[in-house]
C-alpha cells in the first residue's frame, strides 16, 4: 500500500511563492485538490511527480525520499498533465504501445494492457484512428489511458476533465471510482463537481497553501451559518450581487431567489441553508461561478 508524505514543501519562482509550506500524508484513496487557476496545484503535482524539485522540504514515498528512489518511484507513477504530448499521426493503439515501451512495461504484458486501457476508456472502437482526428473528450480519455498503462500505485491527474461534456465527465468519474482501491489518486481541478462525489478527501488550495482539508461532510459542516437564501426583486438582486458572493440564482415570478455566501446575515429576511461544496469553494475564493458570472444580464 503506497504512502506519500510531504514535509513542509515550498517552491519559489524568482519573487513568487507558488507553494508555501505544505505538509500532507496521503494513503489509499481519492484526493481532490480544488483551487482557482494560479493557486499552486499544478506546481505541487509536478513536485510530487519529480518533474520539479522543491525549493525546500522533502517528499517521501513509503519512507524514502523520491529523488533517491529514482526509477523505482517513476514506475509507481501515472501522470496526466494539463497538456500531454502526443503524435497526431499515430493511431491510438500505436501511441499507447509506444508509451508502454517507454514505461518499460514488459512486452508480453504491454499489448494486453493497451487493449485493457482502450476498453476502459471507451476507445477500443477508435484504436486504429489517427489521434489528430480525435475530439477533445477522446484526447482526455487517451491521456487517462496512457497514465494507467503501467498499473500505477500513484495516479496524478491535472485538470483531467478539461473540455469534456457532461456525459464524458460522468464516464471519467466512474473510471476513477473503479480504480481507487489500493491506489493513491490525486485529482487537481477547479471544477467542484469533478471531485464532490468521488473524492475521499478534499483539499482546498489558495495562494500556495492548503486552507481546508477533509471529507466533504466535514468541510461543508465548517461552513454552516455562512450560506443564505433570499428572495429579492430584480433591482435589489443586482445590488446584492455587488455586495455579496452569489453562488446561485433562480428567477421566481417577478423576483429572484439568491443563494448568498456571507459570514453575516446579508439582510433581515435571508434564511440560513445547508452549505454545499460549491458554497465552500466560493467562500474561500470569492469568485463568481460561471453560471452567475453576469448576474445583471441574466435577470434584466
Amino acid at each position: 500500500m503506497p504512502e506519500l508524505k510531504l514535509d513542509r514543501i515550498t517552491k519559489h519562482f524568482k519573487n513568487k511563492i507558488a507553494v508555501d509550506n505544505v505538509s500532507l500524508c496521503l494513503t489509499e484513496g481519492v484526493y481532490g485538490f480544488l483551487g482557482a487557476n494560479g493557486a499552486g496545484k499544478t506546481t505541487l503535482l509536478r513536485m510530487i511527480c519529480g518533474v520539479l524539485k522543491p525549493t525546500s522540504g522533502e517528499i517521501q514515498c513509503n519512507g524514502a525520499e523520491i529523488g533517491r528512489l529514482d526509477g523505482d518511484y517513476r514506475q509507481m507513477l501515472g501522470y496526466l498533465p494539463q497538456d500531454f504530448g502526443y503524435y497526431p499521426d499515430f493511431t491510438a493503439r500505436r501511441y499507447l504501445e509506444y508509451l508502454a515501451a517507454c514505461k518499460a512495461v514488459p512486452k508480453p504484458i504491454a499489448r494486453e494492457r493497451v487493449q485493457e486501457m482502450l476498453r476502459l476508456t471507451g476507445l477500443e472502437a477508435d484504436q486504429r484512428a489517427k489521434i489528430r482526428t480525435f475530439s477533445g473528450g477522446m484526447l482526455r480519455r487517451l491521456g487517462i489511458a496512457q497514465a494507467l498503462l503501467n498499473d500505477p500505485e500513484i495516479l496524478i491527474l491535472d485538470e483531467p476533465t478539461s473540455g469534456l461534456d457532461p456525459k464524458e465527465r460522468i464516464r471519467f468519474r466512474n473510471i476513477i471510482s473503479s480504480l481507487s482501491k489500493g491506489r493513491i489518486i490525486i485529482l487537481s481541478t477547479h471544477i467542484v463537481s469533478d471531485v464532490e462525489f468521488i473524492a475521499d478527501e478534499i483539499l482546498l488550495m489558495k495562494q500556495g497553501r492548503i486552507v481546508e482539508q477533509g471529507a466533504v461532510a466535514r468541510i461543508t459542516k465548517n461552513a454552516e451559518g455562512k450560506v443564505w437564501e433570499y428572495l429579492a426583486d430584480q433591482d435589489e438582486a443586482v445590488r446584492m450581487n455587488d455586495s455579496f458572493a452569489v453562488s446561485n440564482l433562480k428567477n421566481e415570478g417577478a423576483g429572484v431567489r439568491l443563494r448568498l455566501v456571507s459570514d453575516v446575515c446579508p439582510c433581515e429576511d435571508a434564511v440560513p441553508v445547508s452549505p454545499s461544496l460549491e458554497d465552500v469553494y466560493l467562500y474561500h475564493f470569492k469568485e463568481v461561478s460561471e453560471h452567475v458570472e453576469n448576474l445583471e444580464r441574466r435577470i434584466l
